[in-house]
């Protein structure tokens, strides 16, 4: 076996194992060792940085952190790739640090160290697209010394992430994500480089961590008003977040009061003016 996966490889494996890719699970095994480089090139981390990553399936892009010299604490939760992952990676580098947790990503309460003793100070994976939003924003709350984070999602979720107030795919991702720092896209993979192919295109979508804006109360105070906001796009603010306030009158009395306008819509209100109504 050569030092990454190739299409040969991923097949075998999940032959050995008995894995049929599935829906449930969002699985779509990466083969391509180039795309793989490519992915661990552009999280530009620090020589020798711990990495946190989520969903490794096969193992792809774990030996390519790996190969460029990245301990690394991997969550599976398939027990068979959990089992096999240290296995093929002993095969390959025998030297390399790896921890295995199998375990939901969205249900862990701790990450453990990585080898050596060092927290993952980066996360960066192929995030199963049916969950991947709710497991970043799970795995940002939780790990707040991850620094960088690198994901490769679905091309819809990336670019709403890394989406500005106004434009037509700023969502409640959006602003929930804006708490750790600002999202960019930064690259694009090709449907090609998986197994079995998606019906829908991936980006590679970033962030460096930033100051956080507020307290952790302020953080869940203000994804209980974004979900309300945008739970209801089309109605103003006053209606969409009457249930929050009691009334529709108090929710205009708080929205005045935080300097918005009752009138307006989640959209267009950014990280820093529903952090402002979340203090009212």
């Amino acid at each position: 076996m050569s030092a990454l996966l190739g299409p040969a490889e991923v097949r075998d494996l999940a032959e050995l194992l008995g894995v049929s890719p599935t829906k449930k699970l969002g699985q779509n095994f990466v083969h391509d060792a180039n795309t793989v480089r490519r992915i661990v090139a552009t999280a530009a981390l620090e020589p020798g940085e711990p990495v946190l990553e989520v969903g490794p399936g096969l193992g792809s892009l774990t030996l390519g952190l790996l190969e460029a010299g990245h301990p690394v604490v991997a969550i599976e939760v398939d027990a068979r790739l959990a089992a096999q992952l240290p296995r093929t990676v002993a095969e390959v580098q025998p030297e390399a640090a790896l921890a295995v947790v199998t375990a939901d990503a969205l249900r862990v309460a701790e990450v453990p160290d990585a080898p050596g003793g060092a927290r993952p100070t980066a996360l960066v994976a192929n995030l199963p697209y049916n969950i991947s939003v709710p497991v970043l924003l799970h795995l940002l709350a939780l790990e707040p010394g991850i620094r960088r984070v690198l994901v490769m999602v679905q091309a819809e979720v990336g670019h709403r992430l890394a989406a500005a107030p106004g434009s037509k795919v700023y969502g409640g991702p959006s602003v929930k994500a804006a708490w750790y720092g600002r999202w960019k896209v930064e690259g694009v993979v090709s449907r090609q480089v998986f197994w079995p192919v998606p019906n829908v295109d991936s980006v590679l979508v970033g962030m460096t961590r930033g100051e956080h804006p507020g307290t952790e109360s302020e953080r869940e105070r203000v994804g209980v008003l974004v979900d309300a906001a945008f739970g209801q796009r089309r109605k103003m603010l006053r209606q969409a977040l009457s249930e929050v306030f009691g009334s529709s009158a108090a929710a205009s009395a708080a929205l005045e009061a935080a300097g918005l306008d009752p009138t307006a819509r989640g959209e267009q209100l950014g990280l820093p003016q529903f952090l402002a109504l979340a203090r009212v």
